[in-house]
């Protein structure tokens, strides 16, 4: 078997696994930090915003089932890509959207992405999403991990402003 990694920040991490986790050649989804300058940050101190961290999740894949470019597409309908400092209800800097790129490839795919929803028309704002180099990936603690499995009435909640997004600008996807 194949593999590969994505990592993608779109606000709170808690509502970014469970959209990837339920897809066919998905090995796993973690959430964590990324994009800081502090080895080993906790929780306690990315909200601090004192560590330079964007909360993120990290997808291990199987390209020869599913491609990034799928990853992608769907990153743009679980992330608004016109909000540089936060997500829904999660605002600052540790939930801005970015997509962390690990090799030329994926580079590539995400600019051309990037670029092909900025000329849809599909939003009337700039697509703020930046596209980053990716830097080393820490797991969050484990009570953030698979949290829509752990507190699914709470996850629900939290997923309604996403889940409205999704319905406004993404009718005619998935």
């Amino acid at each position: 078997m194949a593999e590969d990694s994505a990592i993608f920040a779109g606000g709170c991490f808690w509502c970014m696994v469970e959209p990837f986790d339920s897809l066919p050649g998905i090995i796993k989804v973690r959430s964590g930090y990324t994009g800081g300058h502090v080895a080993n940050p906790t929780y306690e101190e990315v909200c601090s915003h004192t560590t330079g961290h964007t909360e993120a999740v990290k997808i291990d894949f199987d390209p020869d089932v599913i491609s990034y470019r799928e990853l992608v597409d769907l990153y743009w309908q679980v992330a608004d890509p016109t909000d540089a400092m936060g997500q829904f209800a999660d605002r600052g800097d540790s939930y801005r959207p970015v997509i962390f790129v690990n090799s030329p490839e994926q580079r590539k795919v995400a600019e051309e992405s990037k670029k092909a929803l900025e000329e849809s028309g599909r939003f009337k704002k700039s697509i703020v999403t930046t596209i980053e180099d990716a830097k080393p990936f820490y797991e969050a603690e484990e009570y953030h991990q698979d949290f829509y499995k752990k507190d699914p009435l709470r996850e629900a909640m939290m997923m309604v402003p996403r889940q409205q997004y999704r319905a406004k600008y993404w009718r005619d996807k998935r």
